[in-house]
């Protein structure tokens, strides 16, 4: 990791998050994802290799470790 693309900072620490994303109608949720984190601004840059495997566990035969309930609101 270079640079930040938001602030320009050059300093990042490596921490884990939770994103939800959606595949067709459904909403599926990856936890413990390693993200990088600018020191100066806090954006959260994922590396190429970590959303590939993102990719493989939403788009291949991976099954979830447990489902959770989701209340939607409409704004």
């Amino acid at each position: 990791m270079s640079q930040c693309h938001v602030c320009s900072g050059n300093r990042f620490h490596e921490e884990v998050t939770s994103e939800v994303f959606r595949v067709g109608d459904r909403l599926l949720l990856v936890e413990n994802i390693p993200v990088m984190v600018c020191d100066r601004c806090g954006e959260e840059v994922f590396e190429r290799d970590t959303m590939e495997r993102v990719r493989i566990l939403l788009h291949g035969d991976t099954r979830p470790i447990r489902t959770v309930e989701v209340g939607v609101f409409s704004f």
